[in-house]
């Protein structure tokens, strides 16, 4: 068998790292693991060592003998590793409920990975991600880089065209339960079916073709949105608003259940700003769902994933990166879904550009499927939301408030003009702590009196 692996996961905190674990276990005999490292930062020590207690009890429980370090050192935990996958959330769940709260409270959308929200994540996530590389650079210069730390796409190509580090594959989970959907619909298994995605993270479409290779698409258009069906999102934490079925039918593509963000914009707003009323945004629910998984984590006795974690919404990501992992040590060719480098795959967005496609994953890293042109209607937005993403970046690594502004403007979600500007100067102040590379305008920014105390009061009532 090849040489003994060592595994860093930053952010090996979070209540996702069980099912990490798992889906190591599960790959034993394709991955020789010799250590597994979960890094955290101070704030997040206390969750570290419960969460990995548990991951020992785990491999001890499956008969292995990996070892697990656990560390809030960064820099020495890299040293000589195979793989580094990401996971970290930068300023921890009360970040994302300033993401989610502040837009909210003027009727804007307040989303982790869209609108106003999204950009923040990116601005917070973008300089960590530009640090880790430089100490990977030092400490395992040949190591592969696998982030699901969302916004994933932003991310991945601000690793890859930015900071130069090209064996970086993002991931997500939400294909995955676009897969699993269409073959409970047809009555079929997943792998009888071939499926070609293709977008950018949380804004991608996809085509489906039976074993046979007759295209299935328009079928499963009706199968799952058609006239008294009863629409049901893929993905646990998005509401399950209805789409309209004719334009469906005049993209002849499956949309991504974040495109109800977009396509159905009313209604998910209203759904949204009626859970800010009530206290109850996914932010607020998904730490009363943390704070309850740790719980059961403590438990000296449990060695398995609890079913509980798949309420986060975001199960299946870890098993992902496994897979990843697995497909590129032993060459194997798996088909996934990954943001990767376009290089041409699809010819409406830049060459060098990150897109979300289906791919080949082997030794090479992800090898993209050809997906040619989209119809208007789909290259015109996706082409705008591309060209948010290029700019957020620009700005997160820069400091670059007019840039920032520039990116909120020209995003969907985000109404332009002065409420623009007062919700990116709301969240600069919000989210200060974590956004060095903007002190310069947030000390300004702090001089506005009718600002910081709207932001203050708001988060009182947190």
């Amino acid at each position: 068998m090849s040489k003994k692996l060592k595994i860093v996961t930053i952010g090996g905190g979070s209540s996702y790292t069980p099912e990490l674990i798992e889906g190591y276990i599960l790959r034993k005999d394709q991955l020789n693991i010799g250590k597994i490292v979960l890094v955290d930062i101070p704030e997040g020590e206390e969750k570290l060592n419960i969460v990995g207690e548990m991951a020992k009890r785990m491999i001890k429980a499956a008969g292995l003998d990996w070892e697990v370090e656990l560390t809030l050192d960064r820099f020495n935990a890299l040293k000589d590793a195979d793989f580094v996958t990401t996971q970290f959330r930068v300023g921890l769940l009360d970040a994302r409920v300033k993401d989610e709260r502040i837009p909210l409270s003027h009727g804007v959308l307040g989303q982790e990975t869209n609108g106003a929200g999204g950009m923040f994540k990116a601005f917070r996530t973008i300089p960590v991600i530009g640090e880790i590389i430089e100490d990977m650079r030092e400490q395992c210069p040949d190591a592969w880089l696998i982030d699901f730390t969302n916004p994933a796409g932003i991310v991945t190509e601000a690793a890859i065209k930015h900071f130069g580090w090209e064996r970086t594959i993002g991931l997500c989970n939400v294909p995955i339960g676009h897969v699993t959907k269409a073959a409970e619909v047809l009555g079929v298994k997943p792998e009888d079916l071939h499926f070609r995605f293709a977008g950018i993270n949380h804004f991608h479409w996809h085509r489906i073709w039976d074993k046979e290779g007759n295209e299935v698409t328009e079928k499963v258009i009706e199968l799952l949105y058609g006239e008294d069906v009863n629409q049901e999102a893929e993905v646990a934490n998005i509401h399950d608003a209805v789409y309209n079925v004719e334009q469906l039918r005049d993209l002849k593509m499956l949309p991504c259940s974040y495109h109800r963000y977009y396509y159905i914009e009313d209604e998910m707003l209203e759904n949204n700003i009626e859970d800010f009323k009530n206290g109850k945004t996914r932010a607020q629910v998904v730490k009363q769902t943390e704070k309850e998984l740790f719980e059961l984590y403590k438990d000296p006795a449990l060695d398995y994933k609890p079913e509980q974690l798949t309420q986060r919404g975001g199960t299946h990501y870890s098993d992902a990166a496994c897979e990843i992992i697995a497909s590129i040590v032993n060459d194997k060719g798996t088909q996934m879904v990954v943001s990767t480098r376009n290089n041409g795959t699809i010819e409406d967005l830049p060459y060098d550009c990150v897109v979300e496609v289906s791919a080949r994953i082997d030794s090479r890293g992800a090898n993209p499927e050809n997906w040619g042109k989209l119809m208007p209607a789909a290259r015109g937005m996706l082409q705008i939301m591309k060209a948010m993403e290029e700019t957020v970046i620009r700005a997160a690594i820069d400091g670059d408030y007019n840039a920032a502004l520039h990116a909120f403007t020209i995003n969907p979600l985000v109404p332009g003009g002065r409420m623009a500007k007062r919700l990116l100067n709301e969240m600069l102040y919000a989210h200060k702590k974590h956004l060095p590379q903007f002190a310069d305008k947030i000390a300004e920014i702090e001089k506005d009196e009718e600002i910081t105390s709207y932001v203050d009061e708001l988060m009182k009532s947190n």
